[in-house]
């Protein structure tokens, strides 16, 4: 099969399970229900309307209640505006242009809201999302023809293993006083490099400071514009601040996830709010405004003439409408033309808005959680590629059963890393964890490569002597349950609190809590986050520390980092199963969010039969830190 055909196949077979599940849930699920798995909100206000660009009504609207829930919905996606005076019937279709946590703004191509938008409560349901599944359908397509073009298809042929990469040229050398040597060689390859550079950035190797340096290096070097994409918003936020702090001129493409002022302004949007030809547009919109209103107060049963005058008010609007089009394009195209870097997500590199662009370097930031089918978008946009990532973290969610662990969850950047290591930069020193908490993931996972730079190799905490301690919970009893599928293990979390207890105690004995060591507690199950987060609540002891500590799974934590890192592994059965625990990339997130201490609790006779945790079972008494959990009143917990 060839190689693109067997990549359609694989998102055709994800993309019918995603629909499936999803249509399944709205259809089947009660409306609180799907309040509460994120993907509706009810009720909501709206609070303003107004035709926008391209004669689509923009409606901007509020939860009004329930507001700590989290939810499903992001900038682009589809969504349905429903009444409960018949949900069914009373519905229209729109797309998010800009959201955050309890507002949203929604584009429906209508002159105005229905009739029965002001009969009973309404609500929004995401819908299924079409959208990104057919554009990387298309860019599939494209690059499957691509290949097969002698002139233009030189940079996907290379990709897919059909081409040698070209050599860099040696004579340029690259040095900067704020880069270590592993950084600078990266730096100097992605600027002599013709065709395709991996970045590759190990736990606390500073892989975004290394991009960023790139990034203007290469600008110094007259690349007229670069393309610098993620897979998520939350990533692309965090490229954007990071850019504009760098004195480089970025503009971001959506809607940013972070609620932030500054990073509001560098959106495409604000940008356009701010341009000097917008208050003509405002003007304008003005008008438009007038000459709807007055169309609108002709009521349904009128002659001939004031038919007349209705369809010439509107067509005057709509004649404006076409005018503040114009402007807007030309506003749109001079921001985009002076901006040096433009940030999207994958998907998002084909808004409308830039979908023609092309780039000298397109940058594929956290490729190693890219969707290989997305990140063909923004490739067929560049002469060249920087990909940038760790493929011995999390790799993409992929929802259906079929396609797990086949090669849909295999990124292209595993695949280029097995495939050409010439073109590889390893980041090889690290400025996170102590060299102790380090040293296991770096021997299992990196070759033993990695080395810590010597401002973290020896920190610890204050009168701490373990950096890193195992407590084998063998035969205590504790064992996990399973309720639907959710599996927790209650006896581990109060130990792991009871354990965290002791520890809090002796730092209120030794110094103020400003002065305290961050706290990180994780777990691969959602069933055993809500436990400890339930009795660590419960705790009147524990409760004045709650700002402190922070609980989430270890997909959650991705990212993140804490002087103190607990890892609830929670599987304890008869058999030795241990499910998401056999992805030893999960693992390697979890110990490498730990900056001054790392605490893994679980049980050795169920985790020890697999090699990578019963070589950490041997690491940890190598050091002296395995402890058994019997060491501990366990009767008192």
């Amino acid at each position: 099969m060839n190689y693109f055909d067997e990549l359609i196949f694989l998102l055709n077979e994800e993309q019918q399970y995603d629909k499936i599940q999803h249509e399944t849930l709205l259809l089947n699920s009660s409306l609180n229900e799907r309040r509460m798995r994120g993907v509706t909100w009810f009720p909501i206000q709206i609070t303003d309307s107004e035709l926008g660009r391209g004669d689509y009504l923009s409606v901007s609207l509020n939860k009004t209640n329930h507001l700590d829930i989290e939810h499903k919905f992001r900038f682009g996606m589809p969504v349905s505006l429903f009444s409960n005076h018949d949900p069914k019937a009373d519905r229209i279709d729109g797309i998010i242009s800009s959201i955050n946590k309890d507002s949203m703004r929604i584009s429906f191509r209508v002159d105005e809201l229905p009739d029965w938008s002001r009969r009973g409560k309404l609500g929004v349901d995401l819908l299924f999302d079409e959208h990104s599944y057919r554009e990387m359908h298309y860019a599939l397509r494209q690059a499957k023809e691509l290949a097969t073009d002698s002139r233009q298809g030189k940079l996907v042929r290379k990709l897919i293993g059909e081409e040698q990469l070209a050599v860099g040229d040696n004579d340029l050398f690259f040095q900067h006083p704020d880069l270590n040597p592993s950084q600078n060689s990266a730096v100097q390859q992605v600027l002599t490099t013709q065709d395709i550079v991996l970045l590759h950035g190990p736990p606390g190797t500073g892989k975004t400071t290394t991009l960023i340096k790139a990034i203007a290096a290469l600008l110094k070097n007259n690349n007229r514009q670069i393309l610098v994409v993620a897979p998520s918003n939350t990533a692309v936020d965090l490229l954007t601040e990071r850019l504009d702090g760098a004195g480089i001129l970025v503009t971001r493409i959506g809607n940013p996830v972070k609620v932030s002022d500054h990073l509001q302004e560098l959106t495409l949007d604000s940008r356009i709010d701010r341009h000097n030809a917008n208050k003509d547009i405002k003007s304008l919109q003005k008008q438009v405004r007038v000459y709807t209103e007055m169309a609108q107060k002709y009521k349904r049963n009128f002659g001939r003439a004031e038919r007349e005058q209705r369809k010439a008010l509107f067509d005057e609007a709509y004649r404006i409408r076409k005018d503040v089009d114009k402007i807007q394009d030309f506003i749109v195209a001079d921001i985009l033309d002076r901006s040096q870097v433009i940030t999207a997500t994958l998907v998002g590199a084909n808004q409308d808005v830039i979908r023609n662009r092309r780039y000298e370097t397109v940058v594929i930031d956290e490729a190693g959680q890219a969707l290989e089918p997305a990140c063909w978008i923004p490739i067929l946009k560049a002469d060249k590629l920087v990909l940038a990532g760790d493929h011995c973290q999390l790799s993409p969610t992929i929802k259906s059963t079929k396609s797990m662990g086949n090669k849909l969850s295999n990124t292209l950047f595993e695949k280029l890393i097995n495939n050409c290591p010439q073109a590889v930069s390893l980041l090889d020193i690290q400025y996170r964890m102590n060299e102790q908490i380090m040293n296991y993931p770096s021997l299992a996972l990196y070759g033993g490569r990695l080395k810590a730079d010597s401002t973290v190799a020896h920190w610890t905490l204050v009168n701490d002597t373990e950096p890193i301690v195992y407590i084998d919970t063998a035969g205590a009893g504790f064992e996990e349950t399973e309720s639907d599928g959710a599996i927790c293990n209650a006896g581990e979390a109060s130990f792991l609190k009871s354990h965290l207890k002791t520890c809090i105690a002796n730092w209120s004995q030794s110094s103020p809590m400003e002065k305290w060591p961050s706290i990180g507690i994780i777990t691969p199950y959602r069933k055993q986050v809500s436990i400890l987060k339930e009795i660590l609540e419960q705790d009147e002891e524990l409760r004045p520390y709650a700002t402190i500590i922070k609980v989430q799974t270890i997909d959650s934590f991705q990212g993140q980092e804490k002087d103190i890192i607990y890892i609830s592994l929670t599987r304890s059965n008869n058999e030795q199963q241990i499910g998401f625990l056999s992805d030893v990339r999960r693992m390697n997130v979890a110990m490498t969010r730990a900056k001054k201490k790392l605490v893994v609790i679980g049980d050795s006779a169920t985790i020890g039969s697999h090699s990578f945790y019963q070589g950490f079972i041997a690491y940890s008494e190598n050091l002296g830190s395995y402890h058994s959990v019997w060491e501990w009143d366990i009767a008192a917990i």
